[in-house]
């Protein structure tokens, strides 16, 4: 699972690594990723020499800004990896796209599950010739001072479904998943099946308080990497934030707040855990 948390975290460590970084060379090894022939030598044409401006983020998207007033946008997919490299480390055979700097090695964009993709814009233009972008929900990171729990309660009361369903939709909040979802349900004692307009007021600020801090957590512990998913940092490592995940996947496990076993239900084809006792 590569979520909001996982995807800061790596544009955190680009931003500190790549900005002011001149380009030598862009290579697209798999043409799919970019879209296609005619794409492979505009990215390699355009790239080539420029210097990386910014580093930065819409929605789960990673936007490379560059000199010449281009910008790449990566999507990393489900199995996704971005590795700041030496020039002379060996090719991983998932290597699909590399960008290599005049000084300190290269970018490289790694595909495990063939859903990453590289799509290049102008600068300027971007998100109007994106229109998918504005289909983006809240974002939890961004958005965290400039949204109070009073907007989240219109957001939420507007739209009636069970809570669990609501934090994995992208249209309403980016980059929670299920995994994410069951912490910070968890957090906010709510079970995944209530609905979005049965909350109390004092309920929706501890779900608002919830998204924010988990997500918060998870970024500040580098990601989760969990068994199957494909999520390194930058330099290879693994997240850290498992280790304090306080139900997902623990089945079985006490609850660290009731101290009784927690539980786990299907709930859209996949297992949602939580702590029966102080989730309701």
């Amino acid at each position: 699972m590569i979520e909001l948390p996982e995807i800061e975290t790596i544009r955190r460590d680009l931003e500190r690594d790549c900005v002011g970084k001149k380009v030598k060379s862009v290579e697209v090894v798999k043409t799919k990723t970019v879209g296609g022939p005619k794409s492979k030598a505009l990215i390699e044409n355009e790239l080539d020499q420029t210097k990386v401006e910014s580093v930065g983020r819409i929605g789960k998207l990673l936007q490379f800004d560059f000199s010449n007033g281009k910008s790449l946008l990566a999507n990393l997919g489900s199995g996704g990896q971005i590795l700041r490299v030496p020039n002379k480390t060996e090719r991983h055979v998932k290597t699909h796209f590399i960008i290599t700097f005049t000084q300190k090695g290269q970018m490289r964009l790694l595909d495990h599950n063939g859903e990453a993709s590289v799509s290049i814009h102008e600068t300027e233009e971007i998100p109007e010739d994106r229109p998918d972008l504005s289909e983006f929900g809240i974002d939890p990171i961004e958005h965290s001072q400039q949204i109070t729990w009073g907007d989240f309660a219109h957001y939420l009361h507007a739209r009636k479904a069970k809570l669990k369903t609501l934090l994995i939709d992208e249209s309403f909040v980016i980059g929670i998943g299920p995994m994410y979802a069951d912490e910070i349900l968890f957090e906010a004692g709510l079970r995944y099946d209530r609905v979005s307009d049965s909350l109390t007021t004092n309920e929706v600020r501890r779900l608002w308080q919830a998204i924010v801090q988990t997500l918060y957590d998870a970024v500040k512990y580098r990601g989760s990497t969990i068994e199957g998913s494909q999520y390194v940092d930058t330099n290879g490592e693994i997240g850290a934030y498992q280790d304090h995940h306080s139900v997902y996947g623990k089945h079985g496990e006490l609850s660290p707040r009731s101290r009784k076993p927690i539980a786990r239900s299907k709930f859209g084809g996949i297992w949602t855990y939580y702590c029966e006792q102080s989730q309701v």
